[in-house]
C-alpha cells in the first residue's frame, strides 16, 4: 500500500501523518493489491478540507470532507472511504458467489438401458440431457410438468430454497421429492 501525502495551505507534521496512516490501515482488508493513497490535506480561512483518493486492482474511491480540525477531517475522510470500499468488496464477493452458483444450476439426468439391470453387468447410459434447476414454487413447478413430455420436472423450491422433483404418478396424480440434508 502506497500512501502520498500533499499539503494546501497546511503544515503537514508527522503527528497528522501518523495518525492518518494509522487510520488507513483498516482499508487494507478491502483493497486489492497494488494500492495507491493520495491524501490531499487543505486550510480554506477556517476550514480544515482532508480529500481522500484510493486507487487499486478493482476500482477507484474518492471522498472529501471538512472540518474546523483537521484530525475530525481525516477521519470522517477515510470513514466514508472505507464505507464505500466495504461495499464495493461485498459486491464484489456476493457477484463471485452468485457465478459459482450459476454454474452448478445445470443438473446432468442419464437414461440407463433396462436390460443391463439384475444380470451383474453395469449398467449403460444410452441418453444424457443436462437440466437447468430454476427456482419457482410448486405450482409453477406443476404447470411445467403439465407442459412437458417428461414425467418428472426438477426445479429449485423458492420457499425452501431446495433441489426437488415433481413427478407423474401413474394415477395421474403427482408426487413431490423434496430431500432432506
Amino acid at each position: 500500500m502506497n500512501v502520498e501525502f500533499t499539503a494546501r495551505h497546511y503544515h503537514l507534521d508527522e503527528e497528522i501523518k501518523d495518525y492518518a496512516s494509522k487510520k488507513l490501515e483498516k482499508l487494507e482488508p478491502f483493497l486489492e493489491e497494488p494500492a495507491d493513497i493520495h491524501l490531499i490535506l487543505e486550510t480554506e480561512k477556517i476550514r480544515q478540507i482532508a480529500e481522500l483518493i484510493v486507487s487499486h486492482r478493482h476500482g477507484v474511491f474518492q471522498a472529501t470532507e471538512e472540518a474546523e480540525d483537521m484530525r475530525d477531517a481525516v477521519h470522517a475522510v477515510i470513514g466514508k472511504v472505507e464505507k464505500q470500499a466495504r461495499r464495493s468488496r461485498k459486491k464484489y464477493m456476493d457477484q463471485r458467489r452468485r457465478a459459482d452458483r450459476q454454474v452448478n444450476d445445470n443438473w446432468p439426468v442419464e437414461v440407463l438401458e433396462s436390460q443391463t439391470f439384475g444380470r451383474g453387468e453395469r449398467p449403460r447410459v444410452i441418453k444424457r440431457n443436462h437440466l437447468p434447476i430454476k427456482p419457482m414454487t410448486i405450482d409453477e413447478a406443476s404447470l411445467r410438468l403439465e407442459q412437458s413430455k417428461n414425467d418428472f420436472f426438477v426445479f429449485r423450491d423458492s420457499a425452501s430454497d431446495r433441489v426437488s422433483v415433481l413427478y407423474r404418478r401413474k394415477d395421474e396424480n403427482y408426487g413431490l421429492i423434496a430431500p432432506e440434508f
